[in-house]
């Protein structure tokens, strides 16, 4: 089948754009020429502990110049979610910044008294006495959302428990399992592409990893590019039941094509 020319771009961060806190050779210009085209993008990541800003500002830092409105994190897009499902609603909140803003900014309240959602993030440090509330309120009755599935993260002294881990124990808790908001539920990619007025079958979605990022734009309609600068390998590749739409060393190899 003859896809669309592409005319809009989804990108993930780690492992597309930067790796442990330095630039991927050929992200800046990828974003430069993005830019310099006015073309519509986003930059992605489950991730919910940063807010826009801040991510901003650690990507000018490695020399990637993305303006705030132009990132999209699993807070927000869980922001948009609540905010279609249950307007004004209220939640109990494990997570740092990113998602507190996001929610505060949807016109929710956040409270530990009787709320509609527990709602389950990122944090540098999860507080046992929080994940214990955390599973006495969804006893109660509260709804269960996640920010996303991961269930480790990267620190420089290794691999970190995420949110992914968190979800499990409260679920084994409560016998409730969470919805997951982020990647790779296609929900993540439709509250993107609405952010940015773009359509599924001109956009494409580039990240490094099989089973999130290519499986999330694959469910979403999208043109999937893999680049093989973060987790999956070209071995990788072949041990899933889908494919990528086309697998490239690096997004160096795309700049042209913008």
């Amino acid at each position: 089948m003859t896809r669309k020319p592409i005319e809009a771009w989804l990108t993930d961060m780690d492992g597309v754009l930067v790796h442990e806190g330095q630039p991927i050779p050929g992200g800046p210009e990828f974003v430069a020429r993005l830019r310099e085209r006015d073309r519509p993008f986003l930059v992605l990541t489950n991730n919910s502990i940063y807010t826009p800003r801040d991510l901003c500002a650690r990507l000018a830092w490695m020399g990637i110049d993305v303006p705030e409105d132009r990132i999209w994190t699993s807070a927000m897009a869980t922001a948009r979610f609540l905010a279609d499902q249950r307007p004004g609603g209220t939640a109990y909140v494990l997570g740092e910044a990113g998602l507190t803003t996001a929610l505060h900014e949807a016109g929710y309240i956040l409270t530990d008294n009787d709320p509609d959602y527990v709602v389950l993030g990122e944090t540098r440090s999860y507080s046992i006495e929080a994940v214990t509330r955390a599973i006495r309120l969804i006893g109660g009755g509260a709804r269960f959302i996640c920010t996303n599935p991961d269930p480790t993260g990267p620190s420089p002294e290794g691999v970190v428990p995420a949110a992914g881990s968190v979800a499990a124990l409260i679920s084994k808790a409560t016998g409730v399992k969470p919805y997951f908001i982020g990647k790779p539920n296609p929900m993540m990619m439709r509250s993107a592409l609405n952010a940015i007025d773009a359509h599924s079958e001109s956009t494409a979605m580039i990240g490094d990893r099989m089973d999130t990022d290519i499986l999330c734009g694959l469910e979403a309609g999208l043109h999937t590019i893999l680049v093989l600068t973060g987790i999956s390998t070209p071995a990788d590749v072949e041990r899933y039941p889908y494919r990528p739409s086309r697998v490239v060393s690096s997004i160096a190899d795309l700049v042209d094509e913008v």
